[in-house]
């Protein structure tokens, strides 16, 4: 069984059905409670949000809480995925997401490279979130 936190999927699903399931959870746990990404995430992931970077999971998740919003929804608009080096996943994301009180949604960009971790799960080792202005 592969795992996304608490998320079990059978080992050969397609990788595209996969990228699915990862995205619908993280920003699920994202919109709901990010402190619970950390599950995701390991000592050797980065992270890069809107161009400042972080690594290991400890700062990562600091970043993601310490943002400065309070209510957060992500509208997934597309998602492309690919298969990258020694089983992994690479997913691009864009969509809009609303923050707190806005009634204008922001576009963003946001790739994740997945790897497996050897026990049957994904791991988020590279993640890169952008917001796009046209």
């Amino acid at each position: 069984m592969a795992k996304f936190g608490h998320v079990k999927t059978t080992l050969f699903i397609s990788r595209n059905r996969c990228a699915e399931q990862f995205t619908e959870f993280y920003y699920n746990q994202f919109d709901s409670d990010r402190s619970q990404l950390a599950a995701l995430y390991r000592d050797n992931s980065m992270l890069t949000f809107e161009s400042a970077a972080v690594a290991g999971a400890g700062p990562i998740v600091e970043k993601l809480t310490s943002l400065p919003f309070a209510k957060v929804k992500h509208q997934v608009s597309t998602l492309d995925a690919q298969p990258g080096d020694n089983g992994g996943i690479i997913i691009l994301v864009t969509g809009a997401l609303l923050v707190d009180e806005e009634q204008r949604p922001m576009n963003y960009s946001q790739c994740f490279q997945l790897r497996p971790d050897g026990a049957g799960s994904y791991f988020i080792f590279n993640d890169i979130f952008k917001l796009v202005f046209a």
